[in-house]
C-alpha cells in the first residue's frame, strides 16, 4: 500500500519540528489526527518513524532514510499540480541525433549550450557511428534524425539542408617539396588515404577533372574516417581530400596545403534527416534552422 501524500506532508513537517503539538498546529489539525497520521504512514511502510518520550521527539533510523526520499516526494507533487495548470507552458522532451564522431565532437557538442538555453524544454541526446549504422538505427526509430553528407534517397525520410561540405585535395608541404603533385601522373609516386573503397572522397577531385585523365596511385590506404586520415596526412604518409572545415586549422598553420588548387572540388550538404512520421517534426525543423546559426567548425 503506497503512503498519501499528506501523510508523507505531516511527516517531513515532524521530523523538522520534532515536536507533535507544534507540528500539527504548523499543518492545521488537531495533535490526535495529526498523530493518528504519523501512525498510518508507519502501518503503510511497516516502520517505525519516531522515538518519543515524555521529553524529546527523535527520529529512527528508517526516518533518515525515508526523509531525502519523501522531500522528493513532495517536490514532484508539486511540480505535477504546476505543469498541469500551466496550459500554455512547453512540454519537456528529448531529441537524439546520430551524428559521425568528428563532426559530433568538433561542432554538435560545443553547440550543445545555446542549444539547450534557446529550449528549456529540450534536452538534446547525441549518439555516435557510422552513417549506415546510424541510418538502420534512424529507421527502427531508435534515433529521433541523423547529421550526414551522405545523400539518401529513402521515401520515409525527410530532410533539411543544413550547411555546404566543401573538400580540399591536400597533403604535408614536406612530401610535396619530395614528390611534387602536378598532373596525373605525378600520383604514382603517392598514396592515396581514404575513407573506404565505397566510400572514396578522392571522387569529389575526380568530378571535377576532365573526363579522360587518369589518376593511378602507388597505393590506396584505407583508414574508415576522416579522423586518421588527416593524422596520415599530418605525418607525409600520403595525399588525400578532406572536409574543409576539418582541416582548416592545419591549413592555416601551413602543416598541410592544396595540391592543384585551381581546380575547385565538388561539395556536399549536411542534411538534418528524420522519419516523414515522425512526432517531432516541428521542433526538428526548427532545430535545423537552429544548427545553420552555428558555423562548421
Amino acid at each position: 500500500m503506497l503512503p498519501d501524500l499528506e501523510s508523507l506532508r505531516c511527516f517531513l513537517v515532524a521530523a523538522d519540528k520534532l515536536n507533535f503539538r507544534l507540528a500539527a498546529r504548523t499543518v492545521g489539525l488537531s495533535p490526535a489526527a495529526f498523530g493518528e497520521r504519523i501512525k498510518r504512514l508507519e502501518e503503510q511502510l511497516d516502520v517505525t518513524l519516531f522515538q518519543r518520550t515524555t521529553r524529546r521527539v527523535q527520529l529512527t533510523a528508517a526516518a533518515e532514510r525515508l526523509l531525502p526520499e519523501a522531500k522528493v516526494c513532495l517536490q514532484q507533487a508539486h511540480y505535477c499540480v504546476s505543469r498541469a495548470r500551466a496550459v500554455d507552458a512547453p512540454v519537456d522532451f528529448a531529441i537524439t541525433i546520430g551524428t559521425r564522431f568528428e563532426l559530433g565532437l568538433s561542432w554538435l557538442t560545443p553547440a550543445l549550450t545555446d542549444l539547450e538555453a534557446a529550449h528549456r524544454e529540450r534536452r538534446i541526446h547525441l549518439s555516435f557511428g557510422d552513417t549506415d549504422e546510424l541510418l538502420a538505427r534512424l529507421r527502427r526509430d531508435d534515433i529521433d534524425c541523423l547529421i550526414t553528407s551522405a545523400r539518401v534517397t529513402d521515401a520515409h525520410l525527410d530532410y533539411a539542408r543544413l550547411h555546404e561540405e566543401r573538400y580540399v585535395f591536400v597533403a604535408a608541404p614536406d612530401l610535396l617539396d619530395a614528390q611534387p603533385l602536378q598532373r596525373p601522373a605525378d600520383c604514382r609516386a603517392h598514396t592515396l588515404l581514404e575513407l573506404r573503397a565505397d566510400f572514396p572522397l578522392f571522387r569529389y577531385f575526380l568530378d571535377m577533372r576532365p573526363a579522360k585523365e587518369e589518376w593511378a596511385f602507388n597505393h590506396v590506404q584505407l583508414l574508415g574516417t576522416i579522423g586518421p586520415v588527416r593524422t596520415r596526412a599530418l605525418e607525409g604518409a600520403g595525399v588525400a581530400v578532406l572536409p574543409e572545415y576539418f582541416v582548416r586549422p592545419q591549413i592555416d598553420r601551413g602543416e598541410l596545403v592544396g595540391i592543384l588548387p585551381r581546380t575547385k572540388l565538388a561539395s556536399d550538404w549536411f542534411r538534418l534527416i528524420w522519419r516523414r512520421d515522425s512526432v517531432r517534426e516541428g521542433a526538428l525543423r526548427q532545430l535545423a534552422e537552429e544548427l545553420l546559426s552555428h558555423p562548421l567548425k
